[in-house]
């Protein structure tokens, strides 16, 4: 075999290699940029949401103000705070504010169960958490002291309106990000101002941002997305424009939306963009950029007014580490993840830490700028995940071992292959399936468990669970359902339980996934009782859900979200009903009234109105085109 080197020098060759490296931009940190904002536009508009509109002067004021504040309770260089916030203005001022404090936020996701919520409080022991009224009651109490954002005010907090003095470094903490963990629980992933920097400065020049920019925060602020999506944009001094919650559930209210607002560039998840990307858009759109990432794309665009970008990166690499252009479709592969970013460099390498022939399959290791300093607490876990690079003669440079599996195509970009464990994707969420397995194991009537992800027939998945019963009755998929849903969020939920009598394996006693049976009729867990369609209604909406969650049957009485529904599937029922039925369902009104029983009432309901308000004239019109085309 050849040496390392020498392996590596041919694969550069090919243009299998890093990034073209660039100046590091460490020592101008993300509060440095957003000084610079403000002090030079002030007046220029700077976060935009349905409530309220903040100028970069007034941000940066709001800031300086809850950041005294911080630091009168203990926060400084590598002190944890803790956000419970909705996507809001708010959220935007505590982040930053706890930056200028010199401290690293870690962002919550507040309609996170309870008891996941205070797992993660106690294991980061935070100085402070951060919260609004609403949430007061979800913050457990600890030792940190909790701030309520809408107590803000100037006689509370001094009215101090000037900058901080703090001395933050590069290798300080930035922020920290939970992600599913493969032992039971999450885990936090630290990520350092330089990484942050990196990632902002490689976004701002990748693609031409500007104040005349306008940008979207739509992620949820516990994905590390939202970190990309916010400093990204605003350290350029364009416009951020908080998405609102019923919009970004939809894909064609949101393409509407971004029209409206005249957005000119936006990440959105890999399922939204599949369906945005396949919708018509108008040639004058502002839309430059449509950015994506978090799970695999499956499909390539047609003729679209702007680009599509694809990206991949984990947490650990802080959020991007490949990125680039979708263009011309091939039809040998899927679209690639691009090239790695500015001081990246991406390894494609075997077992042995060797790098593999360009076009073989190996797996994805990252080392550059971006990599995380580790896992909080968990210095296991670190040593294990994050390695010495022995391509790298700069002291102390690390690898990240990703577990992901790719190639390198001839044109040096990277072709996703898959996962070398059990991590698994859904809806761009990252979920390991040994946390739900954990919890499902304590029930008393499940013996064991397995939990996998499947193609739900669009390219999208869902997950599985497969459940060996204690005794000759099954639990309830309900009890199962509950039982979940008290510690875990929504996404990591199975869409079917199936009963099997053992879990197969395979020689050596791993779980033979192949072997595992599909789900049918007769292996399904059902539901308190199922309940037959009584009317011709029900039945057309319960064959219209069955078949956007490939299901054989569904009861009158089953809740939409729970037997495998979420929000973008909620989006196909609407279109689906309006095909058939002639009437438009709201996204809310499914929320609201979730079981094909409700839904049919509404459906009627809406009809019966429309008639109401024709004239004689048309409802005749309408009954004679009827018998028109069933002349019998």
């Amino acid at each position: 075999m050849p040496p390392l080197t020498s392996q590596l020098n041919e694969l550069k060759n090919a243009g299998n290699a890093a990034s073209v490296p660039a100046e590091l931009p460490f020592a101008k940190l993300v509060v440095t940029w957003l000084a610079g904002r403000a002090d030079t536009t002030p007046d220029a508009i700077a976060v935009v949401s349905e409530k309220e509109t903040l100028t970069y002067g007034e941000l940066d004021q709001r800031a300086n103000q809850l950041a005294h504040h911080l630091q009168s309770l203990g926060v400084g260089p590598e002190v944890i705070t803790t956000m419970c916030l909705d996507r809001s203005v708010a959220a935007v001022i505590a982040a930053l504010a706890v930056l200028k404090a010199g401290g690293a936020y870690l962002p919550l996701d507040p309609g996170s169960p309870a008891d996941r919520l205070a797992f993660i409080l106690k294991d980061a022991q935070p100085a402070v958490v951060i919260t609004q009224s609403q949430y007061v009651a979800k913050v457990v109490s600890g030792s940190w002291r909790v701030v309520n954002v809408d107590d803000i005010s100037a006689e509370t907090w001094n009215g101090s309106y000037g900058r901080p003095n703090v001395d933050i470094t590069p290798d300080n903490l930035a922020y920290v990000i939970y992600t599913s963990g493969s032992t039971g629980q999450p885990k936090g992933v630290q990520v350092t101002n330089s990484g942050l920097s990196n990632l902002v400065a490689w976004h701002m020049n990748a693609f031409g941002v500007t104040p005349a920019d306008r940008a979207t925060q739509l992620s949820s602020l516990g994905f590390d997305a939202a970190v990309w999506e916010t400093w990204a944009h605003l350290c350029a001094g364009a416009s951020l424009y908080i998405v609102p919650e019923i919009v970004r559930l939809s894909p064609e209210l949101l393409r509407d939306w971004m029209a409206a607002q005249k957005i000119s560039i936006s990440f959105v998840p890999t399922a939204v963009a599949e369906r945005l990307i396949a919708m018509d858009w108008s040639k004058g759109t502002i839309l430059r950029f449509l950015l994506t990432g978090a799970d695999t794309l499956h499909h390539y665009p047609g003729a679209l007014p702007f680009t599509l970008v694809n990206n991949y990166g984990p947490t650990e690499a802080t959020v991007v580490a490949t990125s680039g252009p979708i263009g011309r479709q091939r039809p040998d592969r899927r679209p690639p993840i691009g090239r790695p970013i500015t001081n990246t460099t991406i390894h494609i390498l075997d077992d042995h830490l060797q790098p593999v022939p360009a076009g073989e399959v190996g797996q994805i290791y990252i080392a550059g700028a971006g990599v995380a300093r580790g896992y909080l607490n968990r210095p296991e876990l670190t040593a294990e995940k994050f390695i010495a690079d022995p391509f790298s003669s700069v002291p102390g440079a690390r690898l990240y071992q990703t577990g992901d599996l790719a190639r390198w195509l001839p044109d040096g970009q990277i072709a996703y292959v898959g996962r070398t464990d059990e991590q698994i994707k859904v809806r761009g969420f990252r979920i390991e399936p040994n946390e739900i397995v954990s919890l499902l194991n304590s029930h008393p009537a499940v013996q064991a468990n397995a939990v996998i992800a499947e193609d739900d027939g669009s390219g999208a998945k869902r997950l599985l669970a497969y459940i060996v019963p204690t005794g000759a009755s099954s639990p309830r998929a309900s009890e199962l359902r509950t039982l979940l849903l008290s510690q875990l969020p929504d996404y990591m939920l199975p869409s079917t339980f199936i009963r099997v009598d053992e879990l197969p394996t395979t020689a050596n006693g791993k779980l033979d996934r192949n072997a595992l049976p599909a789900p049918s009729t007769n292996n399904t867990l059902q539901e308190d009782e199922f309940v037959a369609p009584r009317t011709p209604l029900e039945e057309r909406v319960t064959a219209i859900i069955a078949s956007l969650l490939g299901l054989d049957k569904v009861g009158v009485n089953e809740n939409f979200f729970l037997i495998g529904g979420h929000s973008l599937l909620g989006t196909q029922l609407i279109a689906r009903v309006r095909d058939t039925f002639g009437v438009d369902l709201s996204l809310r009104s499914i929320f609201d009234l979730p079981t094909p029983a409700q839904l049919a009432q509404e459906i009627e309901r809406l009809t019966v109105a429309q008639l109401d308000a024709m004239s004689a004239e048309q409802i005749q019109q309408l009954l004679h085109q009827a018998r028109a085309a069933n002349p019998q």
